[in-house]
Parts: C-alpha cells; sequence; structure tokens
C-alpha cells in the first residue's frame, strides 16, 4: 500500500495523476521524432519503426485502422488528417466487428492496430486476420514486447509511460500524436503541403504548454460536476476531428463515472438525438474553431431553441460567439492547430469524468466489471 501512495505521488488515484501527467508524456512521446530545423532546414518527423516500409505505405491501396474502446477513438480523430496529408482512403473498423462480418482486407492494404496494451484480444485476432490476408501490418501500443509490437510487420511505440487507472488518459492523447506524426511521415514534403506540414509540427511542439494550461480548468471541472452529480444522462455533441473527442468523453463519463453517456455526431442531430433535447437534459457541445465551427453554432441555436441544459466548449475568446441566443455554462479552452485540437479538447472532460466518479463515491481506477487491458473476447 505505501508503494502504491509513492508512485502516486500528490495524487489520491492513478487516473488523476495520469491526466496530470500528460504534459510529460506528450514530450516523451515526441522526443526524437520531431525536428524543427534552422533557417535554412525543413521541418520533419523521423519514426524509426516505421523508415523501410513507408514506400509501401504510401502505395497503398487504403490505410485501415483497426482498435477497440479508446483506442478506436484516437484512430477517429487523426483519420482526417492522415487523408489530407497522404491523399490515401482511410477507414476505421472496430476489431470484433470487422471480424465477426469477416471484412475485406487485401494485399495492397496497410492495416494499423492501435492498443495501448498491446495484448487486446479482439485486435490480436484482427491482426491474425490481416497477416493471413497478405496486409503489411503496423503496430502502435505502449507496450514494448507486447503481442502487437511483435507480430506486426512495423510500428511505432508511442512512449506515454506505465498506465495504472482503467480508463485510459495519457495514452489517448498520445495516440493521436503519434498518428498524427504517422499522417506527417505518410505525407511526403510535397511544396504545396509544406506550410500545413510546418503549422502542425509548430503546433506538437507547443501541445506540452497547452495542455498545462487547460490543466488549469481542474477546479472549474469539479464545480461542473457538483452540478451533475445527481444526473442520469449526458449527451457529448461534435463533428469533424471533435467527433472522436465527443465518442471518447462520453466513454470517460459511461466507465468510470457509471453514468448513461452518448457521444453523437452533430450532423446526426436531427436523425433522432434532437427528440431527447429539453430542460432536464445536460448536453456538451464541442465548437472550438475550426472548419465546422459555424455549424457547431448552428448545432448550438437549434439546442438553445429546445431548450437543452448546455455546456459549450470553445477556444478561448468566443465565448460571446457560442452563446448568441441562449444561457450556457462555457469552458474555454486554448487554441491549436485544427488536428490537434482533440488533444486539447478531451482533458476538460477528462477532468469531469474523474471528478464525477470521485463525488458519486465509486472507484476511480477500477471500474465496476472493466479491465485494464481486455484479454478475452
Amino acid at each position: 500500500m505505501e508503494v502504491e501512495q509513492i508512485n502516486k505521488g500528490k495524487y489520491e488515484h492513478y487516473m488523476q495523476k495520469e491526466i496530470h501527467e500528460q504534459p510529460e508524456s506528450l514530450t516523451t512521446t515526441m522526443r526524437g521524432r520531431l525536428i524543427r530545423g534552422g533557417s535554412c532546414k525543413a521541418k520533419t518527423v523521423l519514426l524509426g519503426g516505421l523508415k523501410d516500409h513507408l514506400k509501401t505505405i504510401r502505395r497503398s491501396r487504403r490505410i485501415v485502422f483497426i482498435g477497440c474502446g479508446t483506442s478506436y477513438n484516437a484512430a477517429l480523430a487523426a483519420r482526417p488528417i492522415l487523408e489530407e496529408l497522404s491523399g490515401i482512403p482511410v477507414t476505421m473498423e472496430i476489431a470484433s466487428d470487422l471480424l465477426d462480418r469477416q471484412g475485406p482486407i487485401y494485399r495492397e492494404d496497410t492495416t494499423v492496430f492501435v492498443s495501448q496494451s498491446g495484448e487486446t484480444a479482439d485486435t490480436l485476432n484482427a491482426l491474425e486476420y490481416a497477416l493471413e490476408n497478405g496486409a503489411l501490418c503496423v503496430g502502435i501500443t505502449n507496450t514494448v514486447g507486447s503481442a502487437i509490437a511483435r507480430h506486426t510487420h512495423c510500428g511505432v511505440h508511442i512512449n506515454a509511460g506505465a498506465e495504472i487507472g482503467v480508463a485510459s488518459t495519457k495514452a489517448y492523447t498520445s495516440q493521436i500524436v503519434v498518428m498524427a506524426m504517422l499522417a506527417l511521415a505518410i505525407g511526403g514534403d510535397t511544396i504545396s503541403s509544406q506550410a500545413r506540414r510546418d503549422a502542425i509540427i509548430d503546433g506538437l511542439f507547443e501541445l506540452p504548454s497547452k495542455v498545462r494550461e487547460v490543466l488549469k480548468l481542474d477546479q472549474e471541472m469539479k464545480d461542473l460536476a457538483q452540478l451533475l452529480i445527481a444526473e442520469q444522462s449526458l449527451l457529448v455533441f461534435g463533428r469533424g476531428y471533435n467527433y472522436a473527442t465527443a465518442l471518447e468523453g462520453a466513454l470517460k463519463v459511461k466507465e468510470v463515472a457509471l453514468m448513461h453517456s452518448e457521444g453523437i455526431l452533430a450532423g446526426e442531430m436531427k436523425h433522432g438525438p434532437l427528440a431527447l433535447v429539453d430542460e432536464n437534459l445536460p448536453i456538451v457541445v464541442i465548437a472550438t474553431r475550426d472548419a465546422c465551427f459555424s455549424k457547431q453554432q448552428s448545432v448550438i441555436q437549434q439546442l438553445n431553441a429546445r431548450k437543452g441544459r448546455l455546456i459549450v466548449m470553445c477556444s478561448k475568446g468566443d465565448a460571446a460567439s457560442v452563446t448568441v441566443g441562449g444561457s450556457c455554462r462555457v469552458i474555454e479552452v486554448p487554441q491549436v492547430e485544427d488536428c490537434l485540437q482533440p488533444v486539447i479538447n478531451i482533458v476538460p472532460l477528462q477532468l469531469l469524468a474523474y471528478h464525477l466518479t470521485v463525488l458519486r463515491g465509486y472507484n476511480v481506477d477500477q471500474p465496476r466489471n472493466l479491465a485494464k487491458s481486455v484479454t478475452t473476447e
């Protein structure tokens, strides 16, 4: 017990500690992999575990991300930037569903297996299936020597450090960063994309300090959790890069606070979810600045018109822009490059889930019926 307390340091729980470790874990994830260069040198990414396979990946018919739970959500967050920079179609597969369907995997595909532990049973079975079908298999894990690391052709270790809490936090943000670096590595150095690539690399260097800034919302999230403590349900609306944030934020609340929570693609709001909205239902809307911002403003207005209890996450300085036409509780976060914004936006939701769990009296680090590594089907 004494060792556990030492390992937790000043924190009460591993989940709390791991949330607050993210500036350091992100720094470690990127160390030695980002090259900023001087005035005459290009900014670039070095992923040693992939260097012998980059040409094959660039020639792929498509890239297929395969994972479960939080790892799937991290891949979903990275999909748009991978498509943008590589020009290769990217598809998403939940490992168990791919196996149930026996979905087609081709020799010309690159399959990417994302798993914190590297031992997730469904993901391992999907890896075996992809190998049988002759696809190039890439592993993204947090565990050196894990089954996925051993059996894939190549891969990237996320270097997030040991994660003890069952609910993944720092591994999720490190997975997104690794996949953003993967997009940069695959995309190549074309003149047309250089400004965008440079902006992303600069944004990656700034991420740890931006996450440190957003962690200052801890008390604000605790106060919000106090208001939500007796609620039965929570909806989280996102779109674009932040659809994955909505799914992951809802998953965190669900798995540790034991509250029904659902992440919803905001573009699907009128296809069912709008029927749930009334003055009793708390709704988080993620509306940070990106290509979908004006659409999210419209979503907020429509939810306000139905008297929804809105909690809006927006970029700093945008509170007035997102609260026009109704009253909302606002969470302001630092603005970063759009493809990196999910790393910032998930942190307040991690904090909210943590504080909700503590206030509701549940075990934060060992949620009911769940295990850290799902090694059985």
